[in-house]
């Protein structure tokens, strides 16, 4: 039985074998995108080359992608649900098209993977007469020559399924009706495994006496894989056919690796067995035996692995964006260890654990791993202070009002990240009281719709909805950022950037609050290059070479590595960085720049917020 890890390599190397170049993960946090926080699908990264760049290294591309979902959160503590997943990626940027991708697809699964093909089972896009799109009958026919080469016979309705828009369409928007004119989109066609009616999951669940189908929930299929065919434009006119199509598979490694043990539950997988006996031998318990116990365990193993990833791409636990949720991540799992019995410090052996665990496919594990395991002891610390201020904080409510209402126990939350679990607990222990815990919700959700509509102002018109504006400000962020440098010295590095359609924001470092004087010279070198027009341009270089030529920035950027090399933008012989793009093509597409605010971030990290066309 191979592991999840061979499993990844055997995938990277079959599309190498079909004359596709790998490339590396790009990080849990997009560079200068900001119209999202993380990196949730494999596709992101690669969103600029599907809509028509040229990617350097050509037109037959494999990864594996670390990504992370917020939103799914909530959701873990099931068979199958994660924040952190790895998805394979294969692409054709207007390469080959259907009948490769279904065939190696189907090979891959069936003789690399030695997955019974009568367990596999596949949808298909049932065609729109709304929008003028046939269904994919080329696609089923492609899928029935496939399952008839290992002697099956595969009928629609039987082992092929047609869905709607609904299931088998992709765009970034959605459905055709929600996608914006000039969006490329086409027909999909998904892999379920089947893990078996003798697994009893459907009769056991609450869709026992619902007609179970492959998009079914109740546990019988798990999708595995998702073949878009980008293949169509929306017009004003309706939608056209695109000149150059694209393919664009992803499949979720832990999903794959489930598929390959026969077993729903994909945290029983290779990637999670030192992680689990960890736990098991820490709590005396067994992962698999409780239910609860067994929701505890998942939490844990889910948000540490999570929290090691992300910290290891730099997002440290905080208040604001990214730093919130890996705080979150952190203090979930503690509180689910304790409910285990494990009041120890488990949180580093269980991400020592994973760090070992990924070494080979992401080496910056071991490299970070000190910083890693430090800032989760230092989270673990500071919920343990938190915890005590909240109890104290609990006793007082109590003792005044011999009760407590689902707002008190939100403002606990709020204000000490006192968990609505802890406070139920307590109470019930305690003080024999209950909380109105349906009031705490309706408190959470106003203050999660508050923030949510905070966050879509402050990232609206990401990159790929706005390409010309961000791009002129992320070009401007090469020029600042070396006009710093030159006005404050060589010490000024990049700690962070957001880019919205209206305005940059760059974080830097140094330990003074800049002079009204120093302010107006950066803003007068920054003008001066742009007056310039100087000429921007990206080389390939290695290392070594772009640090003799003076390029500034993270050297070990995998978002900016190309195959080894390093991609260097310059503009002009002013800046050198090392950055992944895009960019203009000339300096005076950037108009005027003008510095409207700069402050303190943290000791010994400012912020500028400047805007363009003034």
């Amino acid at each position: 039985m191979i592991t999840a890890n061979q499993l990844r390599q055997k995938y990277l190397d079959f599309f190498k074998s079909k004359g596709h170049v790998v490339i590396p993960s790009a990080r849990l946090v997009p560079e200068n995108d900001p119209s999202t926080l993380f990196t949730g699908s494999g596709m992101q990264p690669m969103v600029p080359y599907l809509l028509g760049e040229t990617h350097p290294l050509g037109t037959r591309l494999v990864d594996s992608q670390k990504c992370f979902r917020s939103q799914d959160i909530e959701e873990v503590g099931d068979n199958r649900h994660t924040t952190f997943f790895e998805m394979l990626g294969n692409w054709s940027l207007g390469d080959y098209f259907k009948q490769e991708q279904v065939t190696w697809m189907f090979e891959f699964l069936t003789k690399e993977l030695g997955l019974n093909p009568a367990q596999l089972y596949v949808s298909v896009f049932a065609g729109s007469p709304a929008i003028n799109i046939p269904q994919d009958d080329e696609t089923v026919a492609l899928w029935q020559s496939c399952f008839a080469s290992v002697g099956l016979e595969a009928k629609v309705g039987e082992r092929i399924f047609f869905y709607p828009e609904s299931k088998n369409w992709w765009s970034r928007s959605g459905t055709p009706d929600k996608m914006p004119v000039g969006e490329p989109g086409g027909p999909d066609t998904e892999m379920f495994w089947d893990f078996g009616a003798a697994l009893g999951l459907h009769e056991v669940s609450v869709w026992k006496d619902e007609a179970c189908h492959v998009n079914c929930d109740c546990g019988r299929y798990m999708e595995i894989g998702n073949n878009v065919f980008m293949q169509y434009m929306k017009t004003e006119s309706g939608f056209v056919p695109l000149p150059k199509r694209n393919v664009d598979f992803g499949g979720g490694l832990e999903r794959l690796a489930a598929a390959v043990l026969n077993n729903p539950d994909i945290f029983m997988s290779s990637l999670f067995d030192e992680a689990r006996a960890i736990i098991e031998q820490a709590s005396g318990k067994k992962y698999g035996v409780n239910v609860d116990e067994t929701f505890a365990f998942r939490v844990v193993l889910d948000h540490i692995k999570a929290a090691t990833f992300l910290i290891g791409d730099g997002v440290l636990p905080g208040n604001k964006d990214q730093g919130y949720f890996v705080r979150r991540l952190i203090r979930r799992a503690v509180r689910l260890a304790r409910r285990l019995g494990v009041e120890e410090a488990l949180i580093r052996q269980v991400s020592t654990a994973y760090i070992e665990t990924y070494k080979d496919a992401y080496p910056e594990l071991i490299e970070k791993r000190e910083m890693i395991l430090k800032e989760l002891e230092n989270e673990e610390t500071k919920f343990g202070k938190s915890v005590e201020q909240g109890l104290r904080e609990l006793k007082k409510i109590v003792e005044k009002n011999q009760a407590i209402t689902g707002t008190d126990a939100f403002n606990l939350y709020q204000s000490f990240g006192f968990p609505l679990e802890l406070t139920t607990e307590e109470l019930a222990r305690t003080y024999n009281l209950s909380v109105d815990e349906n009031q705490f919700k309706t408190d959470f959700k106003a203050h999660q719709d508050l923030s949510r509509a905070g966050s879509e102002q402050k990232f609206a018109g990401g990159l790929a909805d706005h390409s010309v504006e961000t791009t002129r400000l992320h070009t401007a962020t090469h020029l600042l950022q070396q006009a710093l440098r030159d006005v404050l010295g060589g010490h000024v590095g990049q700690k962070g950037s957001n880019i919205t359609a209206e305005r940059m924001r760059f974080d830097f470092s140094h330990g003074e609050k800049m002079t009204p004087e120093q302010i107006t010279e950066v803003e007068r070198i920054v003008n001066e290059q742009i007056k310039k027009d100087l000429p921007v341009r990206f080389e390939l270089l290695t290392v070594e070479e772009a640090k003799a030529r003076g390029a500034i920035g993270l050297f070990e950027d995998k978002y900016a590595s190309v195959g080894g090399k390093i991609k260097v933008y310059f503009v002009g012989d002013y800046s050198k960085e090392i950055c992944g793009g895009p960019h203009v093509l000339r300096t005076g597409e950037l108009g005027g720049f003008k510095i409207v605010k700069e402050e303190a971030v943290s000791a010994g990290v400012r912020r500028i917020k400047a805007v363009l066309g003034v």
